[in-house]
């Protein structure tokens, strides 16, 4: 017992001993304790201890090490590329990411909310990968988890473990990408691995360049975004580096940011190559007002920053950011919409413009002869735009006078170049014309010599002549504007030039000949970055509104403290007869789809109610959120936008807003008739302000970012909206939205229109929805009328002479007694047709001008979204439509039908005629429009377009013979050989009728 004793007492009291067993307990124990801490020093230590899956405390110690040598050049220093930085990354991005990815985000302060002392380890861990090197193994890593989820099909649909790490990946993407000195930081990497190597740097940037502007990253990025969604994630996190427009936000932001910081000549030159190949990502726009604003319009930039970054470009590519900063400066700054405007219109904001163009200028003899060239160029001039930007550039040349000679030269010889002014569009020429009368004014009162003897030259003499010479009514019309302002400059007394005519005295020749005296200074542009650009104004709470903004809720009544107030007479229930036959009961109230739930709660009371101003129907339709809304908004919006079309400035000042909200709307909740209710807004937009918002919506179409859908209906919008203003058309909502005031009192008007209850039953009927093809069965209808006449004559040829018909004889014994009667009819007075005038000017020139614009374009976008073969076909189409709604009674008649002639024959349109049925069925619809609406002017025709009509006929010929059908079938083939052989009929009528002058004109 002794001994055992001693021997507890020996274990408990851990007294040393040289027994081999007590060895062993130590060693056991020194197994079994916990891993320590473990502080790396080397690549080789770091990449073991993140390979043996470290806990939390040992990875945040290599953390903290690799951050402390990323900012220099120590072996440590992973964001340099190399074999072991490419396996530590590769490490980190596999094996630690998806483990501790959550716990670092969570363990991370939030910057907004206080500023860490020093770094925290998710901030070090982006710090690691912040390199090209990182980049493209996180790239590798998406590319493998996208493969892998696409590799197992449609066998698990929902949320497998590689559709989270996609997630995992996106966010670490977007995580380490997300500084605005990220580009700088990646630069400074690459640089200083490279040294003083230029063909390894040379390598490093392109790739980067590859990565970042090349597409790479983004479309990768966006394809995985695709794929969550795809797994069910219909609500899941949205990535902004799957998004173009937030991607080109940073990607901008970015750049800014580096020149900004006054790089060196190789990183500048790095930064504009990469904002060149930036420019090709879909969101050119987008990029070059973000680099404006931030090194040009920001309180701490300099302008001298811009010009550096402008100078490390090629000649090349400094003409393309030009014209884009210019564009982008008559979009934002000045008018937006209209060929037109005042000259006391925005002064101040025309010189801010001039003055940030100034700036941009510099010293550069390189940009200056880019924006003489963008002045006097066949398709620049700023097309569709404001005469804001063009007066903005050339007060910029105000004192320039080689530069004023050299526009006056260049302009004056184009403006009457024969071909020019036979096949340029007429925005074109407008755009020119300005250009010359601004230049000629500034010319003029620099050295009045300039334009004395440009006057007295032969380029002078050759452009009024060639201009009066043409058959073009408003290319002659805009000659004799600027012959006359040019007279009134330089001529005195009796020698100023004066064509005598009512056009010319016209209030748009007016303000033609004002340009002249328009006198423009440069301004500080600084302004620009304060107001931005420029938005829809908002409008002002009436004072009677103000006052109760603030105390909406009624106050309570007062109830007295004592009972209840004594009457002087008391009502007493007498019991009588049951009297009550007579009495009609109350209706009972309608039922509520709504109110029939059996869960109270869920019953909604507080419903809102329908709009009655134009900006409470903009709020509504901003509530992209609620059903009510929205529902209430697209059934309000057409009568409420005619209700206020006259009364008040509501929808004028508001129209832009209100269609770019409606174009943008998507039919988030399944509305019944959602895009016919969205149309009928539209139109109701159009015909309350034709004048500008139809060279509104032509600009959206072309230049605006919008879906095919989504300029499929402004196509629609216009081909209706030109109907109902040219009185083709009724829209029950056009008396549905009558004022009652402006009504007769019941009695009084049913003396005149008989049964008013019958006539609001009918009104109310006409509100149906326009099917989804309106315009496609206007063109059949109108095709159908148009070849009646020709199956009649043809089918008298076939059954016998016409004078042994009893019905024919009848008809014409009808039609002479019809022209004896017409003979004794009063005179009735003339109405100036200003409808089509409306039509030709507002609706049909804006288009087929952009549409030849876009032909000479150079951005491939524009070109592969005009011309798909269903939009082109419907744009086609439209111009058809307006055509025929101008009619032929239009004096702008002969200019339409050669624009419309142009782009029937453009080599573009053909080649798409080729093997596609329904663009050939749309340019056959509109040459019949055209041969129908033009049959008296057949003569004129022949004489003045006989090319046109030759080639028509050729081209005509070999598409009848190219398709297929004709057997009665009624297939699409069938009625297109149909539409070209009643082509082929009325074009060989004119042919054969007028063949000397085509023999002429083609000999000529």
């Amino acid at each position: 017992m002794d001994g055992l004793l001693d021997l507890n007492l020996v274990s408990s009291s851990y007294r040393p001993s040289e027994a081999p067993v007590l060895e062993e307990v130590k060693s056991v124990q020194a197994a079994a304790a916990p891993k320590p801490t473990l502080t790396p020093s080397s690549p080789e230590a770091i990449l073991d201890i993140l390979r043996q899956e470290p806990d939390y405390e040992s990875l945040v110690s290599v953390l903290h090490v690799l951050g402390s040598g990323a900012a220099d050049s120590s072996p440590l220093n992973i964001t340099r590329p190399g074999s072991q930085s490419a396996q530590i990354i590769q490490v980190l991005i596999t094996e630690i990411v998806p483990n501790y990815w959550t716990l670092l985000k969570e363990d991370s302060p939030v910057p907004e909310l206080c500023k860490p002392k020093r770094p925290s380890e998710l901030e070090l861990l982006l710090r690691c990968l912040r390199s090209i090197t990182g980049i493209n193994a996180m790239l590798v890593r998406l590319r493998a988890l996208v493969q892998e989820v696409r590799s197992e099909g449609n066998e698990n649909r929902s949320r497998s473990a590689a559709s989270l790490n996609i997630t995992v990946a996106l966010d670490l993407l977007g995580s380490v990408l997300q500084p605005e000195d990220a580009v700088h930081e990646i630069w400074t990497a690459a640089a200083a691995t490279a040294g003083d190597s230029d063909v390894q740097r040379r390598a490093l940037s392109h790739e980067i360049l590859a990565v970042l502007g090349g597409g790479r990253l983004f479309s990768l990025a966006a394809e995985a975004e695709h794929i969550i969604q795809q797994r069910g994630e219909k609500d899941a996190q949205k990535f902004w580096v799957a998004d173009p427009q937030a991607y080109a936000e940073w990607l901008g932001g970015t750049i800014a940011m580096a020149m900004a910081e006054e790089p060196s000549d190789k990183e500048t030159k790095f930064l504009s190559d990469l904002f060149l190949r930036a420019l090709r990502l879909g969101q050119p726009d987008l990029l070059v007002k973000i680099i404006t604003q931030k090194l040009l319009f920001q309180q701490q930039s300099k302008p001298a920053t811009f010009s550096i970054f402008l100078d490390s470009m090629l000649p090349m590519e400094q003409r393309k950011v030009m014209f884009a900063t210019l564009k982008l400066f008559s979009l934002s700054y000045l008018d937006r919409y209209g060929s037109c405007e005042s000259d006391r219109s925005a002064p101040a904001a025309i010189s801010s413009v001039a003055g940030a163009i100034n700036a941009i200028l510099g010293a550069s003899t390189t940009r200056r002869e880019h924006v003489v060239t963008w002045l006097t160029s066949s398709s620049g001039a700023g097309l569709g735009e404001g005469v804001g930007i063009r007066r903005a550039v050339l007060s910029v040349f105000a004192q320039d006078r080689a530069a004023l000679s050299q526009v006056l030269d260049k302009s004056l010889n184009q403006f009457g170049d024969q071909l020019y002014i036979k096949h340029s569009p007429v925005l074109q020429q407008e755009a020119h014309a300005q250009v010359l009368l601004l230049s000629a004014g500034y010319a003029y009162r620099l050295s009045p010599s300039i334009l004395t003897a440009l006057m007295r030259s032969s380029a002078w003499l050759n452009t009024i002549s060639n201009r009066l010479a043409t058959t073009h009514q408003r290319a002659r019309l805009l000659g004799m504007v600027v012959g006359e302002a040019f007279s009134a400059l330089v001529d005195r007394g009796d020698k100023k030039l004066d064509f005598h005519t009512g056009e010319t005295n016209s209030g748009e020749a007016q303000w033609y000949k004002s340009l002249t005296q328009v006198s423009d200074n440069i301004g500080c542009f600084v302004s620009l970055g304060e107001s931005g650009p420029r938005k829809a104004p908002t409008p002002v709470v009436p004072a009677s509104l103000a006052l109760n903004i603030f105390n909406t809720t009624p106050k309570p009544e007062r109830i007295p403290a004592g009972g209840p107030t004594k009457l002087g007479f008391i009502i007493e229930e007498v019991e009588g007869d049951d009297d009550d036959d007579d009495l009609v009961p109350y209706a009972k109230p309608d039922s509520d789809a709504e109110d029939s739930d059996e869960d109270p709660t869920l019953i909604q009371r507080n419903k809102p109610k329908a709009p009655v101003y134009i900006r409470d129907l903009i709020r509504y339709l901003r509530d992209t959120e609620s059903y009510d809304h929205q529902k209430l908004a697209l059934t309000t919006a057409p009568i409420l936008i005619r209700r206020k079309a006259n009364h008040g400035a509501e929808v004028s000042e508001h129209a832009d807003e209100l269609a770019s909200l409606l174009i943008g709307l998507q039919d988030k909740f399944d509305i019944e008739d959602f895009y016919d209710l969205r149309v009928q807004a539209l139109i109701s937009i159009v015909v309350a302000q034709p004048q500008t918002m139809c060279l509104w919506f032509a600009k959206t179409f072309f230049d605006g970012d919008y879906s095919i859908s989504q300029r499929a209906a402004i196509l629609v919008v216009l081909g209706l909206s030109a109907r109902e203003i040219a009185g083709l058309e009724t829209s029950g909502y056009a008396e549905a939205a009558s004022f009652p005031s402006k009504a007769l009192p019941t009695q009084v008007e049913r003396l005149y229109l008989g049964d008013v209850t019958s006539r609001e039953q009918s009104s109310r009927s006409n509100l149906k929805p326009l099917p989804l093809n309106a315009l496609d069965s206007i063109a059949n209808s109108l095709t159908s009328s148009f070849m009646a006449p020709l199956l009649a004559s043809a089918v008298d040829k076939v059954t016998g002479s016409d004078a042994l018909k009893l019905s024919t004889f009848t008809s014409r014994l009808d039609a002479s007694n019809v022209k004896y009667k017409s003979r004794t009819k009063p005179r009735t007075r003339i109405i100036p047709n200003t409808t089509a005038q409306l039509i030709s000017s507002s609706f049909f020139t804006p288009l087929t001008a952009r549409f030849q614009a876009a032909l000479h374009s150079k951005v491939s976008r524009t070109r592969g979204i005009l011309f798909q073969p269903t939009l082109l076909a419907l744009y086609i189409k439209t111009l058809g439509i307006l055509l025929h709604s101008a009619g032929p009674s239009t004096l702008a008649l002969p200019d339409m039908t050669a624009e419309l002639w142009a782009v029937l024959l453009s080599s573009s349109v053909r080649m798409h005629c080729v093997g596609d049925l329904g663009v050939t069925r749309a340019v056959l619809f509109a040459l019949l429009v055209l041969l129908e609406v033009n049959q008296d002017r057949m003569r004129d025709i022949c004489q003045d377009m006989g090319k046109e009509v030759v080639e028509t006929q050729e081209w005509v010929a070999s598409v009848f013979e190219g398709i297929r059908g004709g057997d009665g079938d009624g297939g699409e083939e069938s009625e297109a050989k149909g539409m070209a052989a009643a082509a082929l009929v009325r074009l060989k009528e004119g042919v054969d009728k007028y063949q000397l002058l085509l023999a002429g004109d083609l000999i000529g």
